[in-house]
């Protein structure tokens, strides 16, 4: 087992992202007139996003890690920094202030994204050169906040209306229950980072076993979902 995640972990985890991005596009027709189509775009981008952060190893594998060697890029964390937290951070408050009804609910997440958005900024130009080295925790803690908050406000904003009788069918409702149980998994993990390496192969093991199961699990919901539910008229 531990050695068949290590040779497919990378090919298991892409195939459930191209399946739900690929959803979203043959799906795109029937979302394009409500906020679901922006999440199809999210799908697309952390796909390429997630595709392409695996550089150096596409450059290692092609003999051509030369070109990043002793360079800041030659590890890979400052790229999901900025095009996988970051996007995501920004999606995910463009997202929800879109479909958020009540005002209060909204304002609260406003300014409470803006606040997390700012100083994670601040991390980033304070602390620019630990990021060529190791993953931040402080910007993964943000992001996490950032978007559980929105998903329990969404979550509350439905109970407290009629579309609670018709929630099953709501996309928004699956973005939202899903990505917060997904970071309710995932975001402990990240307080274990330092333990990630060939030195604890048990623990590097039991991560991605984590990280499979939850993103096949995430991937494959997202799939069914922009199958089976309705447009909103956000």
């Amino acid at each position: 087992m531990d050695e068949f995640l290590r040779q497919n972990y990378s090919l298991l985890t892409y195939s459930v992202e191209f399946l739900a991005a690929v959803t979203g596009i043959f799906c795109y027709k029937k979302y394009k007139s409500s906020v679901a189509k922006y999440f199809i775009f999210y799908l697309v981008y952390i796909f390429f996003a997630d595709f392409f952060g695996r550089y150096p190893t596409y450059l290692k594998n092609q003999g051509l890690d030369y070109l990043i060697k002793d360079t800041h890029f030659e590890k890979n964390y400052l790229w999901y920094t900025l095009f996988v937290f970051f996007g995501s951070m920004y999606f995910f408050r463009f997202y929800f202030l879109k479909i958020l009804k009540i005002k209060k609910f909204k304002n609260l997440f406003r300014y409470i994204s803006i606040f997390l958005i700012l100083i994670s900024i601040l991390d980033l130009i304070l602390h620019i050169d630990q990021f060529y080295n190791k993953s931040s925790s402080f910007i993964i803690i943000n992001s996490s906040m950032l978007i559980i908050l929105g998903a329990i406000l969404h979550l509350v904003e439905v109970l407290q209306s009629d579309k609670i009788l018709n929630f099953f069918q709501s996309i928004n409702f699956y973005v939202s229950s899903v990505f917060l149980i997904w970071l309710l998994i995932i975001t402990p993990l990240t307080f274990y980072e330092i333990y990630f390496s060939t030195a604890d192969w048990n623990f590097v093991f039991l991560k991605w076993q984590i990280y499979l199961f939850a993103n096949i699990f995430m991937y494959l919901t997202f799939t069914f979902a922009l199958i089976y539910c309705k447009p909103e008229n956000d």
